[in-house]
């Protein structure tokens, strides 16, 4: 996760960017640095390693000035390098921009800044930002209008922070979509910017936050809201209380919305530094394994509980449609009832996001007593599976406070899938251009997630309708059958109601006698290879009055006139489209068990981490 800190004021800058980077640290970076406008020039300081070091290096001479800015990245495109790291310059020094997100279309863009004479000078596709303010200020925009123009240019979910030395004393921020956070910070003849509310809070407790497609543009004395664009907002700062909770729940009224709300941000920092996009190639720092080992591994085991095993299902498809390698998923509390045919050429995968999950670990040790080789997707560093297992990739999604998981259901299902993918590689069944556009593929999840995020007002409706039922069936086929599992089961955690998953091919066999105007039925019908079955299996539950709530793919005038409320999500493709189609089925449960009165962050028998049997 990115961190974010900028100010304008009256006091210097460098220290109070530094301070706020450090409080931005739990979000985890491998580069850092700061910017500061002073006396008609940009002081730039900046360098791969921790924040520790920039500020060693400095030896307590700071830049000068009054008005600055502040990044740690998390690199995605280039290596961790000074070169690469943020803030990145235009080409005459005059504008300077820090930036969470990925701009999908950079490579398009950086060629026509090339071809129009601007140097570029990192491997970053955050480069492409300043020297498009600098070009629109160049024909005569200030800079919140060349921001504005620049936001209309990018594809992708973006928080873009930007000054110019033509315009000192001034801080441009914009969000668009839900790729990180940007929160103002109210301050006596001081202002502040920052990604999070920790980085603010021992300055200020009157905070603003920017909503998608939102702007401000702030100067030591005030605050101007527009849209991207360019309508005025009215808007002025609320009063946050100065504790940790609150800290950590920023804008949200529950964990578990704050959570769902940052998924797109948890892609992106499962998959940085990782996924390597010229050339293209996949870089698991902890993977634990040789390519030898697993040119030699011939199937495959994923074993998981819950949601976790409900990612697992879907690491079995990737194992076998982007790796090639035969795969099978089973519930760890079962795994070792099987006495399981396994060894050294089974690689066992494991899925737990806390790490202690006391099933999980059973299966792991009974895996490692049978010689299997293991890799365990975590969100938790130094947690016992990682301990257990001879490599990991870390999530990287920081803590997950609610109890039903949500940001780390999607954020393991993005490892595995890079995992599948660097066992491809590593197998050589994958060329650079298969892999390429892989990757590219896990690129646009951020984007198109936030603008599945924007369905929130419409869930909520359908949700308030919805929140008398006590019977839920959930269907879907293929890649989206684990994600049917998974709506089912969030809807139970948090709401307390029935609720079954099921393949929608069974239905007939058996589930379909339960079906009346008593049982809303939650269909994933997206145009993924399943779309025209699925569509069949509508028209059964309509012949029986079941009322259809549909998530389907946005266009499909057919199929949203066969469902009783209708969710469009964007086109993607169909191995990743589980991460757009989880998130309704997530804000469905959390609508309703608000709508009911639940404790959503803490269900009632359920446990964050399960340690009995």
């Amino acid at each position: 996760m990115c961190g974010i800190i900028g100010y304008t004021g009256r006091r210097e800058a460098a220290p109070l960017l530094l301070d706020g980077l450090q409080r931005l640290e739990y979000r985890g970076y491998d580069s850092a640095g700061i910017a500061i406008v002073d006396d008609g020039a940009i002081h730039v300081v900046k360098g791969a390693g921790k924040l520790s070091v920039l500020r060693d290096g400095l030896e307590g001479v700071y830049p000068p000035g009054r008005c600055g800015i502040g990044h740690t990245r998390w690199a995605t495109h280039g290596k961790p390098t000074t070169d690469n790291a943020h803030p990145h310059l235009d080409c005459t020094g005059a504008v300077v921009v820090i930036h969470n997100g990925i701009v999908e279309n950079y490579l398009e863009l950086r060629a026509e800044l090339t071809a129009r004479g601007h140097a570029l000078r990192s491997e970053t596709d955050t480069e492409v930002l300043p020297h498009l303010i600098e070009s629109y200020m160049d024909e005569g925009a200030d800079l919140l209008t060349a921001l504005r123009h620049t936001l209309g240019r990018i594809r992708g979910a973006h928080a873009i922070v930007a000054m110019s030395k033509r315009e000192p004393g001034r801080i441009v921020a914009a969000r668009a979509g839900n790729a990180g956070g940007v929160v103002i910070g109210y301050g006596a003849g001081e202002m502040f910017v920052a990604s999070d509310l920790p980085a603010l809070l021992p300055e200020t407790q009157r905070v603003a936050f920017l909503a998608d497609g939102e702007i401000a543009c702030v100067t030591a004395d005030a605050v101007e809201y527009v849209t991207a664009a360019g309508a005025p907002l009215q808007r002025g700062p609320q009063v946050v209380p100065f504790d940790p909770v609150t800290a950590a729940k920023g804008a949200h009224k529950h964990f578990m919305l704050k959570e769902i709300m940052e998924q797109p941000e948890c892609i992106m920092d499962t998959f940085r530094g990782r996924a390597i996009f010229e050339p293209p190639a996949i870089a698991l720092e902890s993977v634990g394994m040789s390519d030898e080992t697993l040119r030699r591994v011939s199937r495959v085991m994923l074993i998981g509980m819950g949601t976790s095993m409900h990612a697992a299902m879907l690491g079995r498809s990737y194992f076998e449609r982007i790796a090639g390698i035969p795969a099978e998923v089973d519930n760890s509390s079962e795994f070792r009832y099987r006495d399981a045919l396994i060894g050294p050429d089974t690689l066992v995968v494991s899925v737990a996001q806390s790490g202690e999950t006391v099933d999980t670990l059973e299966a792991m040790a009974d895996a490692k007593r049978r010689g299997a080789p293991q890799i365990t997707i975590c969100n938790t560093p130094g947690a016992q599976s990682t301990r257990v297992a001879d490599g990991c990739v870390l999530t990287r999604c920081g803590p997950e406070v609610a109890v039903a998981s949500t940001k780390t259901l999607t954020a393991s299902i993005s490892a595995l899938y890079l995992l599948a993918c660097h066992a491809g590689r590593a197998r050589g069944v994958l060329d650079d251009a298969r892999l390429g556009e892989l990757i590219a593929s896990l690129a646009r999840a951020p984007g198109l997630m936030g603008r599945v995020l924007a369905l929130g007002p419409k869930v909520q409706e359908i949700a308030h309708a919805l929140a008398g039922y006590e019977d839920f069936l959930f269907l879907a086929r293929g890649a989206q059958y684990p994600m049917a599992l998974e709506g089912a089961l969030k809807l139970k955690e948090v709401s307390y109601i029935h609720a079954e998953g099921y393949p929608a091919g069974e239905m007939k066999h058996g589930p379909i006698a339960l079906i009346d105007r008593t049982m809303p039925v939650v269909a994933i019908a997206l145009d993924d290879g399943t779309r025209d079955k699925m569509l069949s299996n509508i028209e059964q539950v309509r012949a029986r009055e079941g009322l259809v709530v549909g998530i389907i793919t946005e266009g499909d005038a057919e199929l949203r006139g066969k469902c009783d409320e209708a969710l469009e999500l964007p086109p993607y493709a169909p191995l990743l489209y589980p991460l757009l189609s989880a998130i309704p089925m997530q804000l469905l449960a959390y609508h309703i068990a608000t709508t009911r009165g639940c404790d959503v962050d803490q269900p009632r028998n359920l446990a964050k981490t399960v340690t009995v049997e």
